[in-house]
């Protein structure tokens, strides 16, 4: 990234539109997560306070400078002990897997029907806010939906899974974080993220044209 792209990205403008978004997208992600193991029995994420819109008890400092400069990132990890959960624990975890990245594309879907149907958010400040807060979230799903542990997709993917199988490909969520590093060092992530990416901003706006009937 060029020198003066990064600068601007950190200028007090361009920070007042941007960070918003960013927390929005991430701390209604992370309590997504622990609303739903709290519905499932799981006390967990209550107990120490993440049932929260406070956005300083989600963001992981690291995670959210990378979805500022590429496009991806991650917050602070809701705690979930499935050993609560009623009923079968594999389905409570691809429950609480699937809660953030659905609840990001609903946030980014109101996002872009607001823009359709409210004509004070087509300009200026409210426009550039709406745009990101709509991309951010379309990132956010698309991202931890993908099936890398420890990402969301990785619960998803080990409930669908023989037995045997899904605890096989749990073990590799200890090499979660080194299997990303490769992953965005290579660019085989950019390559992966962003056609899907492109793809659920279409069906979003497709789906807001067809509601409206704007076309």
């Amino acid at each position: 990234m060029p020198l003066t792209s990064l600068l601007d990205r950190f200028a007090v403008s361009n920070l007042v539109i941007r960070l918003p978004a960013l927390l929005l997208a991430l701390t209604l992600h992370e309590l997504a997560h622990g609303l739903v193991a709290y519905r499932l029995g799981d006390p967990t994420a209550k107990l120490q306070g993440r049932l929260t819109l406070n956005p300083l008890k989600h963001i992981d400092p690291l995670g959210l400078l990378a979805l500022w400069l590429a496009g991806f990132g991650w917050a602070r990890p809701v705690p979930i002990n499935p050993a609560y959960f009623r009923g079968n624990r594999r389905r409570g975890l691809c429950l609480v897997g699937l809660a953030g990245p659905v609840t990001n594309f609903l946030v980014a879907f109101l996002a872009a029907l607001l823009l359709v149907l409210l004509p004070p958010l087509q300009s200026g400040y409210a426009l550039r806010l709406m745009q990101l807060i709509l991309l951010y979230n379309v990132l956010l799903g698309v991202f931890n939906l993908l099936p890398v542990p420890p990402l969301d997709g990785s619960r998803v993917l080990q409930y669908f899974l023989p037995v045997r199988a899904a605890i096989a490909f749990s073990r590799l969520e200890q090499y979660g974080p080194v299997i990303l590093l490769l992953l965005i060092v290579t660019r085989v992530l950019n390559r992966v993220l962003l056609p899907l990416v492109n793809l659920a901003l279409n069906m979003i706006l497709s789906i807001v044209v067809l509601i409206t009937g704007i076309s």
